[in-house]
């Protein structure tokens, strides 16, 4: 301002990226057809010392039971709650207006900050169901078909193996309390190892406080198979298969069910048929209690707590390389990136900032000489004494 001294404003900070847990969202298609999500630049300061606008964040919602994984497959984020939130890229700061540089020597400085740039992070999204009950068996058993009968879900159902090829959730309510449950599709051997639909939702039933085996009472022998499931669920998590649970046996409006019912004896196993009701409304029942006495699940710990990206940290480091000299440091590294450096006055201040933090000394004892490159954060320098 003429004649009244410095009076430019801050910048405002950028704007950053969320994550938000929500049950208005039942899957991640739309981070399959886009992968890029910017948000808002924060805004330049201005005369007056009026400080920039913030820029928005963008707040991108997943539904709940979202995981967040890094590059590395280490944890960022697990949004395992409604409304819960994550920040995987921090907007930057704004730069400080020409009025924080006045001085008794310089009344009239005409050198400002740049702002810091905002993150830039990559990262992987996987959901996992939120149920406290699964249903496992193998394909055919009619878990599909039990899902209909006990709650309002509409999954596939038709008479060949494999029509669930995607979890699908119910509501159950009992005396005993309301469930999720969730249909997981059918295992086969080596499901573990990836055999069939394998891996892809054994993983689904991680979160879930109680299972139950579903066997097909029309099978040739319900009980290897029972075995078989077992297997490859102790296979995927020797933790998993501790679960409370209960073993079920489908189909009993079918002879072969009800002659195996008629030999079964001291299993301790529901019989039902999803397609005429018997027996669904008591193991409704079964099932709520089962849940209601059944501990939390113990969350799998990951291969590593990840953290968001953050500027270097330690003593200043001189590296020597072919092509000249790399310089890091948290402080330097701040200093260029809060330097105008197409500004002379904002130059002259970098080169006094670098004596005083050292960088100077420390080139030239690691034998820098006049002309050399130096490169701090990405910058490339001509050193001069």
């Amino acid at each position: 301002m003429p004649h009244g001294g410095p009076d430019g404003g801050d910048g405002g900070r950028g704007g950053s990226v969320i994550l938000e847990a929500s049950h208005d969202v039942s899957d991640l298609a739309l981070y399959k057809r886009r992968k890029r999500w910017l948000a808002v630049d924060g805004a330049d300061g201005a005369g007056g010392r009026k400080t920039g606008r913030n820029g928005a964040d963008v707040r991108l919602k997943v539904p709940v039971g979202t995981v967040a994984l890094d590059g590395d497959g280490g944890l960022i984020a697990d949004l395992d709650t409604d409304g819960a939130t994550a920040v995987v890229a921090r907007g930057g700061l704004g730069g400080r207006g020409n009025v924080h540089f006045k001085s008794s020597t310089r009344h009239a400085p005409d050198y400002s900050e740049p702002g810091l740039k905002g993150e830039e992070f990559e990262a992987t999204l996987d959901l996992k169901l939120i149920a406290d009950v699964g249903l496992v068996g193998p394909p055919n058993a009619g878990k599909s078909s039990l899902l209909r009968a006990m709650t309002a879900a509409r999954p596939k159902v038709a008479a060949y193996p494999f029509t669930t090829l995607d979890p699908e959730l119910g509501v159950a309510d009992s005396e005993a309390g309301r469930m999720v449950i969730a249909d997981i599709p059918g295992l086969i051997e080596g499901a573990a190892q990836g055999a069939g639909l394998g891996q892809r939702f054994l993983r689904h039933v991680e979160r879930t406080r109680a299972l139950v085996y579903m066997l097909d009472g029309s099978s040739a022998d319900p009980w290897r198979d029972l075995d078989a499931v077992k297997a490859e669920v102790g296979a995927f998590s020797a933790e998993l298969l501790q679960r409370p649970s209960l073993v079920v046996v489908n189909k009993v409006d079918l002879p072969d069910a009800r002659k195996l019912r008629s030999r079964t004896k001291k299993r301790d196993v529901r019989f039902v048929s999803a397609l005429t009701g018997e027996g669904v409304s008591d193991l409704t029942a079964d099932i709520a209690r089962l849940v209601a006495s059944a501990p939390l699940p113990r969350t799998p710990a990951p291969p590593r707590v990840t953290r968001l990206p953050e500027r270097p940290r330690g003593d200043l480091i001189v590296e020597r390389v072919p092509a000249g000299y790399v310089v890091r440091g948290e402080r330097v590294e701040h200093l260029v990136e809060h330097t105008n450096l197409d500004s002379e006055t904002g130059l002259g201040r970098f080169q006094a900032q670098l004596d005083r933090l050292g960088v100077s000394a420390a080139l030239e004892a690691a034998g820098v000489r006049p002309g050399d490159t130096v490169r701090i954060a990405g910058v490339e320098f001509e050193y001069q004494p």
